[in-house]
Formats: structure tokens, C-alpha cells, sequence
């Protein structure tokens, strides 16, 4: 199977020939379907590294309506990086839809500089669950057009204490969104908020459950905290 073979509108199938990509990812080429032909919700299992963003990502920009900009999609991951990260690989996807707004939302930065932004319009937001929910706690959130959540790294997330953040997030979705949630693993905390969140979900599975990736590499370098800048540099370098 290639990207060119999916059902995706031809911006996205030049942005992701632009981009250098042809052939998809295992998790790519069993969830980019399903998703396309489907409303279902869905659990898929894959390791960090093996192309989820553009898995769910992809059929989330095709199914956008571009006429509207209220908020459509939801996709809530553990960290402030990550959450950058997702953002600019939508924005390179969608780079020649320029009518679908992407915004990320993290802590660590000041929120008033997010919330014009987020009042202004955007179809997809990209959140850490601690700004989201501290978000719309003020009331500066509209979810009554969401049609799509992904929980990204789910087994992180809640790794990190996030789950009552998640679980006020979620109780302010519309009941008939599709919930994606996507897991490196399935402990039993990730099942609770399956079972809890998740209309009977559909399983894709890639690899072996539980598993790690042999496609990271884990090393542990113990130092001073006044050396930590120089060690990461000479790690980076």
C-alpha cells in the first residue's frame, strides 16, 4: 500500500509527497483506513516512533470542515514538546490547506497569549491536559463542535498524574465524538479510562502488546546537576 492509493484529498496527498513520504508505517496502513470509512472509536497499541501522528493525524485533516472554525479535534498529549511536535507535523500536512487553524497548548508559557487564539477560531487543538483543563475552567473553551479526541501517549499521561485533568477534559466532550486513544501500552489505569470514555472501541494492535520499541534506544548518564547543560551538549553534538 502508498499514501497515493488512500482515499485523501489531493492537498494532503502533494504535502505528504513534499514531505518525502510514500509508504506508510504499519500503524499508518491498518488505522489511516478504519478511520476514513469509520466514526467508531478507536484504541490502537504502537510504539513511540512508529508514524501515529500521521495515522490518526491524516484522517482528522481530511475529515475537517474547513468552512467552519470552531473547534473540531482535540488531541491531548503528555508534554509541552510533544505538543509542539504535534502541532508542526499537522501544520506540515496541512501545509497547502491554509484554511485549517492549528494551535498548540501548553503550560510554561503565559495563556493569555493562547486564548485570543483560541477565541479567534481554530479547528484543531493540540493540548497538554493541565492548560486544557485549566483553560476550561475559565470558560475560554468551546467543545460544542468537537467531532474527534485523540489521547496520545495515553499510558503517559496518566504516568504523569494526569488523570483528573483527563477525566474533567473528557466529561466536557460531546457524547457522540469519536474518542482515538493511543497507547505505547495497556496498564490497567489506560483500560479504566477506556471503559469509562470509550464507546465499544475498535483495537488495532501493532507489534506485541506491552512491548518496547526497538527503534529507541534507553541510556542512563549519571552527573552533577551543575554538568547537566554540558552533558547534554556533548550527547546533542
Amino acid at each position: 500500500m502508498k499514501f497515493s492509493t488512500m482515499d485523501l484529498c489531493q492537498e494532503l496527498l502533494t504535502s505528504i509527497e513534499e514531505l518525502g513520504f510514500e509508504t506508510p508505517t504499519p500503524v499508518q496502513e491498518e488505522v489511516i483506513p478504519f478511520l476514513l470509512k469509520n466514526t467508531t472509536d478507536l484504541i490502537a497499541l504502537a510504539q513511540t516512533g512508529t508514524g501515529k501522528t500521521g495515522a490518526y493525524g491524516l484522517p482528522i485533516l481530511e475529515k475537517i470542515d474547513r468552512n467552519n472554525p470552531k473547534t473540531q479535534a482535540l488531541i491531548l498529549c503528555p508534554t509541552r514538546e510533544l505538543c509542539i511536535q504535534l502541532a508542526q507535523d499537522l501544520k506540515c500536512f496541512s501545509n497547502r490547506i491554509p484554511s485549517i487553524k492549528i494551535l498548540p497548548v501548553y503550560g510554561g508559557t503565559d495563556i493569555k497569549t493562547q486564548l485570543p487564539i483560541l477565541a479567534h477560531g481554530v479547528q484543531i487543538v493540540v493540548a497538554t491536559p493541565g492548560r486544557m483543563h485549566d483553560i476550561l475552567q475559565r470558560r475560554k473553551a468551546n467543545f460544542s463542535a468537537i467531532k474527534h479526541v485523540v489521547l496520545d501517549e495515553a499510558d503517559e499521561m496518566l504516568n504523569m498524574g494526569f488523570e483528573e485533568d483527563l477525566k474533567g477534559i473528557l466529561s466536557n466532550v460531546p457524547a457522540n465524538a469519536q474518542t482515538l486513544l493511543f497507547s505505547a501500552t495497556m496498564p490497567q489505569e489506560v483500560a479504566h479510562i477506556a471503559s469509562n470514555y470509550m464507546k465499544t472501541p475498535h483495537d488495532i494492535t501493532i507489534g506485541s502488546r506491552n512491548a518496547t520499541t526497538d527503534l529507541v534506544r534507553h541510556e542512563v548518564m549519571v552527573i552533577h546537576a551543575k554538568d547537566r547543560y554540558q552533558a547534554l551538549g556533548s550527547v546533542i553534538i
